[in-house]
């Protein structure tokens, strides 16, 4: 009998790897509403999108001051501004319509990139009866106005950037850096603060 080797043993544990389970979807602030939930699942379902169907849901947001609405991806949840509640029933209808086609149009792209107002949210919105609906409301809620305090300068073209928040970091005038440096950072176009 011959010398016994000792055997070689694989161990492949990556599948017993406990992993961890995903995060559960945060339930986004606001009460919900059944009944616009409700119309956004039958819609989902007349589109042929069961996925979307199953999982949408409608909230309202006493902390939204300024947009009319918000779809979020993947949660596929739409938050909607309480002030609607006192405006002509059609713009709650055209904006829940609105936050609704994002989620058909990222629901029907899948994995590809879909641009948040481009063609596919575009047909999504003829699907759903607004065609020509554009990007932005017109609604009557305040707008933020923030002051730009911070101002810098090109000392080559000496076009001004103005900025809510100071740069962090050194910047160089885009325009220059295109017609003289071929698009590449160049230090003698870095924007300067100018004082007030």
């Amino acid at each position: 009998m011959g010398r016994l080797l000792p055997q070689l043993e694989f161990r492949w544990v990556s599948w017993l790897r406990v992993r961890a389970s995903p995060p559960p979807v945060r339930e986004r602030v606001g009460n919900a509403d059944q009944a616009l939930t409700a119309w956004c699942v039958e819609m989902s379902r007349a589109l042929n999108l069961p996925e979307l169907a199953h999982r949408v849901r409608v909230s309202w947001n006493p902390r939204m001051q300024t947009t009319a609405g918000r779809a979020w991806w993947p949660d596929r949840a739409i938050e909607l501004n309480p002030k609607l509640k006192s405006l002509a029933p059609e713009e709650l209808w055209r904006t829940l319509k609105h936050e609704l086609a994002h989620l058909v149009a990222y629901e029907r792209a899948g994995r590809r990139h879909t641009d948040a107002h481009g063609p596919e949210w575009r047909a999504a919105c003829a699907d759903l009866g607004i065609p020509n609906e554009q990007p932005f409301h017109t609604l009557p809620f305040k707008r933020r106005r923030m002051k730009r305090n911070y101002i810098y300068v090109c000392p080559h073209c000496e076009v001004e950037l103005r900025r809510v928040r100071p740069l962090g970091r050194n910047v160089a005038c885009y325009a220059c850096c295109r017609k003289f440096s071929q698009g590449v950072y160049d230090p003698r176009f870095r924007m300067l603060a100018k004082l007030p």
